[in-house]
Protein backbone atom coordinates (compact mmCIF):
# COMPACT_ATOMS: atom_id res chain seq x y z
CA UNK A 1 0.00 0.00 0.00
CA UNK A 2 2.90 2.33 0.73
CA UNK A 3 4.25 1.95 -2.82
CA UNK A 4 0.81 2.59 -4.28
CA UNK A 5 0.42 5.70 -2.13
CA UNK A 6 3.80 6.93 -3.35
CA UNK A 7 2.82 6.34 -6.99
CA UNK A 8 -0.46 8.18 -6.54
CA UNK A 9 1.41 11.08 -4.95
CA UNK A 10 3.87 11.18 -7.86
CA UNK A 11 1.02 11.31 -10.37
CA UNK A 12 -0.80 14.00 -8.38
CA UNK A 13 2.33 16.16 -8.21
CA UNK A 14 3.42 15.71 -11.85
CA UNK A 15 3.36 18.91 -13.89
CA UNK A 16 3.55 17.54 -17.43
CA UNK A 17 1.12 15.18 -19.22
CA UNK A 18 3.92 12.96 -20.50
CA UNK A 19 5.16 12.40 -16.94
CA UNK A 20 1.67 11.55 -15.68
CA UNK A 21 1.20 9.14 -18.56
CA UNK A 22 4.54 7.42 -18.09
CA UNK A 23 4.01 6.85 -14.38
CA UNK A 24 0.65 5.21 -15.02
CA UNK A 25 1.64 3.04 -17.98
CA UNK A 26 4.73 1.76 -16.18
CA UNK A 27 2.44 0.54 -13.41
CA UNK A 28 0.03 -1.17 -15.81
CA UNK A 29 2.88 -2.71 -17.78
CA UNK A 30 4.09 -4.30 -14.57
CA UNK A 31 0.72 -6.04 -14.21
CA UNK A 32 0.86 -7.50 -17.71
CA UNK A 33 -0.73 -4.73 -19.79
CA UNK A 34 1.98 -3.35 -22.11
CA UNK A 35 -0.46 -1.72 -24.52
CA UNK A 36 -2.49 1.09 -22.98
CA UNK A 37 -4.86 3.45 -24.80
CA UNK A 38 -6.44 6.58 -23.36
CA UNK A 39 -8.83 9.11 -24.82
CA UNK A 40 -10.54 12.23 -23.50
CA UNK A 41 -12.76 14.88 -25.02
CA UNK A 42 -14.70 17.87 -23.72
CA UNK A 43 -16.78 18.13 -26.88
CA UNK A 44 -18.86 14.96 -26.96
CA UNK A 45 -22.29 15.04 -28.55
CA UNK A 46 -25.14 12.57 -28.19
CA UNK A 47 -23.83 10.43 -31.07
CA UNK A 48 -20.04 10.79 -31.10
CA UNK A 49 -16.99 12.23 -29.33
CA UNK A 50 -17.09 15.44 -31.36
CA UNK A 51 -14.21 16.56 -33.54
CA UNK A 52 -11.37 14.02 -33.04
CA UNK A 53 -8.89 16.85 -33.60
CA UNK A 54 -10.02 18.36 -30.29
CA UNK A 55 -9.57 15.14 -28.32
CA UNK A 56 -6.55 13.86 -26.41
CA UNK A 57 -5.41 10.43 -27.56
CA UNK A 58 -2.54 8.64 -25.85
CA UNK A 59 -1.16 5.18 -26.52
CA UNK A 60 1.89 3.08 -25.76
CA UNK A 61 1.49 1.49 -29.18
CA UNK A 62 3.63 2.20 -32.22
CA UNK A 63 3.05 5.15 -34.53
CA UNK A 64 1.49 2.78 -37.09
CA UNK A 65 -0.88 1.38 -34.47
CA UNK A 66 -1.79 4.88 -33.26
CA UNK A 67 -2.57 5.95 -36.81
CA UNK A 68 -4.88 2.99 -37.39
CA UNK A 69 -6.52 2.97 -33.99
CA UNK A 70 -7.04 6.70 -33.47
CA UNK A 71 -6.51 8.68 -36.68
CA UNK A 72 -8.44 6.23 -38.87
CA UNK A 73 -11.18 5.80 -36.28
CA UNK A 74 -10.78 2.06 -35.67
CA UNK A 75 -11.54 2.54 -31.95
CA UNK A 76 -15.05 3.80 -32.72
CA UNK A 77 -15.99 0.50 -34.38
CA UNK A 78 -15.09 -1.73 -31.44
CA UNK A 79 -17.53 -3.21 -28.92
CA UNK A 80 -15.33 -1.86 -26.12
CA UNK A 81 -15.92 1.68 -27.37
CA UNK A 82 -19.66 1.09 -27.46
CA UNK A 83 -19.49 -0.04 -23.85
CA UNK A 84 -17.50 2.98 -22.58
CA UNK A 85 -19.82 5.35 -24.42
CA UNK A 86 -22.79 4.04 -22.47
CA UNK A 87 -21.30 3.08 -19.12
CA UNK A 88 -19.09 4.24 -16.26
CA UNK A 89 -16.84 1.86 -14.39
CA UNK A 90 -14.58 -1.00 -15.44
CA UNK A 91 -15.21 -4.23 -17.30
CA UNK A 92 -12.92 -6.96 -18.56
CA UNK A 93 -13.33 -8.14 -22.14
CA UNK A 94 -14.79 -11.48 -21.13
CA UNK A 95 -18.15 -9.98 -21.98
CA UNK A 96 -16.98 -9.31 -25.54
CA UNK A 97 -15.94 -12.93 -26.01
CA UNK A 98 -19.27 -14.13 -24.63
CA UNK A 99 -21.23 -11.69 -26.80
CA UNK A 100 -19.29 -12.82 -29.87
CA UNK A 101 -19.99 -16.49 -29.15
CA UNK A 102 -23.67 -15.68 -28.63
CA UNK A 103 -23.87 -13.78 -31.93
CA UNK A 104 -24.69 -10.49 -30.20
CA UNK A 105 -22.04 -8.34 -31.88
CA UNK A 106 -22.51 -6.50 -35.17
CA UNK A 107 -20.61 -7.57 -38.28
CA UNK A 108 -18.44 -4.46 -37.92
CA UNK A 109 -17.63 -5.30 -34.31
CA UNK A 110 -16.79 -8.89 -35.24
CA UNK A 111 -14.40 -7.59 -37.88
CA UNK A 112 -12.60 -5.48 -35.27
CA UNK A 113 -12.11 -8.63 -33.18
CA UNK A 114 -10.51 -10.37 -36.16
CA UNK A 115 -8.23 -7.40 -36.87
CA UNK A 116 -7.19 -7.18 -33.24
CA UNK A 117 -6.56 -10.92 -33.01
CA UNK A 118 -4.25 -10.68 -36.02
CA UNK A 119 -2.21 -8.13 -34.04
CA UNK A 120 -2.16 -10.32 -30.93
CA UNK A 121 -4.80 -8.21 -29.16
CA UNK A 122 -7.18 -10.68 -27.55
CA UNK A 123 -7.82 -9.90 -23.90
CA UNK A 124 -7.97 -6.76 -21.79
CA UNK A 125 -10.28 -4.46 -19.93
CA UNK A 126 -11.95 -1.08 -20.37
CA UNK A 127 -12.26 1.73 -17.87
CA UNK A 128 -14.86 4.45 -18.44
CA UNK A 129 -14.49 7.48 -16.19
CA UNK A 130 -17.50 9.33 -14.73
CA UNK A 131 -17.59 12.98 -15.79
CA UNK A 132 -19.22 16.06 -14.30
CA UNK A 133 -20.02 17.48 -17.76
CA UNK A 134 -22.37 15.89 -20.27
CA UNK A 135 -19.97 16.96 -23.03
CA UNK A 136 -16.88 15.35 -21.50
CA UNK A 137 -15.83 11.73 -21.71
CA UNK A 138 -12.65 9.88 -20.80
CA UNK A 139 -11.83 6.20 -21.12
CA UNK A 140 -8.89 3.86 -21.31
CA UNK A 141 -8.19 0.36 -22.51
CA UNK A 142 -5.63 -1.98 -20.96
CA UNK A 143 -4.56 -4.65 -23.44
CA UNK A 144 -3.04 -7.85 -22.09
CA UNK A 145 0.36 -9.08 -23.23
CA UNK A 146 0.48 -11.74 -25.97
CA UNK A 147 -0.15 -15.18 -24.54
CA UNK A 148 -2.56 -13.96 -21.88
CA UNK A 149 -6.25 -14.78 -22.19
CA UNK A 150 -9.52 -13.61 -20.65
CA UNK A 151 -9.09 -15.89 -17.64
CA UNK A 152 -5.71 -14.32 -16.91
CA UNK A 153 -7.09 -10.79 -17.14
CA UNK A 154 -10.10 -11.62 -14.97
CA UNK A 155 -7.79 -13.04 -12.32
CA UNK A 156 -5.42 -10.04 -12.37
CA UNK A 157 -8.30 -7.59 -12.17
CA UNK A 158 -10.00 -9.51 -9.36
CA UNK A 159 -6.82 -9.36 -7.28
CA UNK A 160 -5.84 -5.78 -8.11
CA UNK A 161 -9.10 -3.98 -8.92
CA UNK A 162 -8.89 -1.31 -6.23
CA UNK A 163 -5.26 -0.43 -6.95
CA UNK A 164 -5.72 -0.44 -10.72
CA UNK A 165 -8.74 1.83 -10.57
CA UNK A 166 -6.99 4.16 -8.12
CA UNK A 167 -4.07 4.63 -10.51
CA UNK A 168 -6.33 4.97 -13.55
CA UNK A 169 -8.57 7.57 -11.92
CA UNK A 170 -5.67 9.58 -10.52
CA UNK A 171 -4.03 9.59 -13.97
CA UNK A 172 -7.27 10.71 -15.60
CA UNK A 173 -8.05 13.43 -13.08
CA UNK A 174 -4.53 14.82 -13.39
CA UNK A 175 -4.44 14.72 -17.20
CA UNK A 176 -7.69 16.63 -17.59
CA UNK A 177 -6.26 19.47 -15.47
CA UNK A 178 -3.39 19.88 -17.93
CA UNK A 179 -3.39 21.24 -21.49
CA UNK A 180 -5.38 19.13 -23.94
CA UNK A 181 -3.31 19.22 -27.10
CA UNK A 182 -5.14 17.37 -29.85
CA UNK A 183 -4.06 16.92 -33.43
CA UNK A 184 -4.34 20.62 -34.27
CA UNK A 185 -1.22 22.76 -34.31
CA UNK A 186 -0.49 24.49 -31.04
CA UNK A 187 -1.28 28.03 -30.05
CA UNK A 188 1.83 30.17 -29.85
CA UNK A 189 2.74 31.94 -26.62
CA UNK A 190 1.71 35.30 -28.14
CA UNK A 191 -1.64 33.92 -29.27
CA UNK A 192 -2.23 32.58 -25.76
CA UNK A 193 -1.26 35.91 -24.24
CA UNK A 194 -3.67 37.80 -26.50
CA UNK A 195 -6.51 35.41 -25.62
CA UNK A 196 -5.74 35.76 -21.92
CA UNK A 197 -5.98 39.55 -22.07
CA UNK A 198 -9.27 39.31 -23.97
CA UNK A 199 -10.53 36.87 -21.35
CA UNK A 200 -9.69 39.54 -18.76
CA UNK A 201 -12.01 41.94 -20.59
CA UNK A 202 -9.39 44.04 -22.38
CA UNK A 203 -10.09 45.71 -25.71
CA UNK A 204 -7.82 45.27 -28.73
CA UNK A 205 -6.25 48.67 -28.01
CA UNK A 206 -5.67 47.65 -24.38
CA UNK A 207 -4.09 44.37 -25.48
CA UNK A 208 -1.86 46.20 -27.96
CA UNK A 209 -0.50 48.44 -25.19
CA UNK A 210 -0.08 45.55 -22.78
CA UNK A 211 1.74 43.39 -25.34
CA UNK A 212 3.75 46.28 -26.78
CA UNK A 213 2.55 45.70 -30.34
CA UNK A 214 0.14 47.34 -32.78
CA UNK A 215 -3.59 46.72 -32.75
CA UNK A 216 -3.18 45.12 -36.17
CA UNK A 217 -0.69 42.64 -34.74
CA UNK A 218 -3.09 41.82 -31.90
CA UNK A 219 -5.80 41.08 -34.43
CA UNK A 220 -3.37 38.88 -36.36
CA UNK A 221 -2.62 36.86 -33.21
CA UNK A 222 -6.33 36.51 -32.49
CA UNK A 223 -7.14 35.56 -36.08
CA UNK A 224 -4.51 32.82 -36.07
CA UNK A 225 -5.78 31.60 -32.70
CA UNK A 226 -9.32 31.37 -34.09
CA UNK A 227 -8.04 29.42 -37.09
CA UNK A 228 -6.02 27.05 -34.92
CA UNK A 229 -9.01 26.36 -32.69
CA UNK A 230 -11.42 26.18 -35.65
CA UNK A 231 -13.87 28.75 -34.30
CA UNK A 232 -15.41 31.86 -35.81
CA UNK A 233 -15.23 34.45 -33.04
CA UNK A 234 -12.66 35.49 -30.48
CA UNK A 235 -15.17 34.81 -27.69
CA UNK A 236 -15.46 31.24 -28.93
CA UNK A 237 -11.67 30.99 -29.06
CA UNK A 238 -11.38 32.12 -25.45
CA UNK A 239 -14.05 29.65 -24.34
CA UNK A 240 -12.51 26.75 -26.22
CA UNK A 241 -8.96 27.53 -25.10
CA UNK A 242 -10.22 27.69 -21.52
CA UNK A 243 -12.01 24.34 -21.82
CA UNK A 244 -8.85 22.76 -23.22
CA UNK A 245 -6.64 24.29 -20.50
CA UNK A 246 -4.56 26.11 -23.11
CA UNK A 247 -4.41 29.54 -21.48
CA UNK A 248 -3.47 30.87 -18.03
CA UNK A 249 -0.87 28.13 -17.68
CA UNK A 250 2.02 27.95 -15.27
CA UNK A 251 5.44 27.71 -16.89
CA UNK A 252 5.63 23.98 -16.11
CA UNK A 253 2.25 23.17 -17.63
CA UNK A 254 3.50 22.07 -21.02
CA UNK A 255 1.36 19.91 -23.26
CA UNK A 256 1.85 16.57 -24.94
CA UNK A 257 3.22 16.41 -28.46
CA UNK A 258 1.18 18.05 -31.26
CA UNK A 259 -0.44 14.82 -32.43
CA UNK A 260 -1.82 14.18 -28.98
CA UNK A 261 -0.24 10.71 -29.16
CA UNK A 262 2.45 9.55 -26.78
CA UNK A 263 3.85 6.39 -28.26
CA UNK A 264 6.49 4.21 -26.68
Amino acid sequence: MESLSFLLMQIAQAREPDHVWQLAVDYFRGLGFPLVNYGFTKFRSAKNIGDPDDAMFLTTGSAAYANTYFNQGFYAKTPAFRWVQNNDGAKTWTWIREAALAGKLTDEEMETLRVNAAMGIVAGLSISFPETSSRAKGAMGLIAAPGMDHVDVDRIFEHNESDMLSVAHMMHLKLIQLPISGRRRRLTSRQCEALEWVADGKTSQDVALLMGVSAAMVEKHLKLARETLCVETTSQAVAKATLMNLIFLSAEGSSVNPLGIAAR
